[in-house]
């Protein structure tokens, strides 16, 4: 059903998940002959693709064992992410204060316990469904 907790949990995630897609800043050092334009490339993407699978995870509450093996693989892609943008930014030259740096990072682990919370969720629906079945 649409109107369960977890609806809420996979909405906050994929909208935390798509701005932070759109907050990732064109970061450039002009003096080091090195451009990192993170807009322009495949990360900016792979955070969108992220939210669309939770996007889609939503809709899938009649099939809720692939509904939790979406969310898995959105919390798997998630951190996988995550560590690229850490791995960039902490590799990225030049002076940056953490506001820039720091609050594009935190986006995508808030979306993580977000996910973790709707997996949990969706996990004890299913649990609740099959103790039903039993009685029958």
């Amino acid at each position: 059903m649409i109107q369960r907790i977890q609806t809420i949990y996979l909405f906050i995630a994929a909208l935390l998940i798509g701005i932070a897609s759109f907050l990732l800043p064109d970061w450039e050092s002009i003096k080091s002959g090195l451009a990192i334009n993170y807009n322009q490339s495949y990360m900016a993407y792979g955070y969108l693709v992220v939210a669309i699978i939770a996007l889609v995870s939503i809709f899938l509450f009649k099939n809720r064992q692939r509904q939790m093996g979406l969310v898995r693989l959105n919390i798997i892609l998630n951190l996988t992410l995550l560590g690229f943008l850490v791995y960039w930014t902490l590799n990225l030259p030049g002076e940056i204060s953490f506001s820039k740096k720091g609050i594009v990072v935190l986006f995508p682990l808030i979306s993580i316990v977000f996910l973790s919370m709707a997996h949990k969720a969706i996990k004890r629906d299913d649990d609740l469904v099959k103790s039903a079945d039993r009685f029958r």
